[in-house]
C-alpha cells in the first residue's frame, strides 16, 4: 500500500501527492536538524571533557554531519522524483 493511500485512509479524505511530498521533506528536514544539533552538542561536550581529543572529535563530527545531510538530500530527491 502506498504512503499516500495510507495517510488518506487514516484521515478519511484524499491527500494530494504534492502535500504528501511537502510533508515528507519537512519531517525529514526536522529530523536532520535535530540530529545535527545533537551531534554538535555531543562533540562539544566531548571536547570540553577531553580537550586533547579535539582534532579527532572534530573530524568525526564533520563526517557525521555530512552523512546526516546526505540523507536529507537523498530523501528530498527521491520524494521529488517519485510519481504517483
Amino acid at each position: 500500500m502506498e504512503t499516500v493511500s495510507v495517510l488518506a485512509a487514516a484521515s478519511g479524505r484524499a491527500l494530494d501527492p504534492g502535500t504528501a511530498v511537502a510533508l515528507g521533506i519537512g519531517l525529514t528536514g526536522l529530523g536532520a536538524a535535530l540530529a545535527q544539533g545533537r551531534a554538535v552538542a555531543a562533540a562539544l561536550e566531548g571536547s570540553t571533557r577531553n580537550p586533547a581529543a579535539l582534532s579527532g572529535t572534530r573530524g568525526l563530527m564533520i563526517l557525521g554531519l555530512g552523512m546526516i545531510e546526505s540523507v536529507l538530500v537523498l530523501v528530498a530527491v527521491f520524494l521529488m522524483t517519485t510519481r504517483t
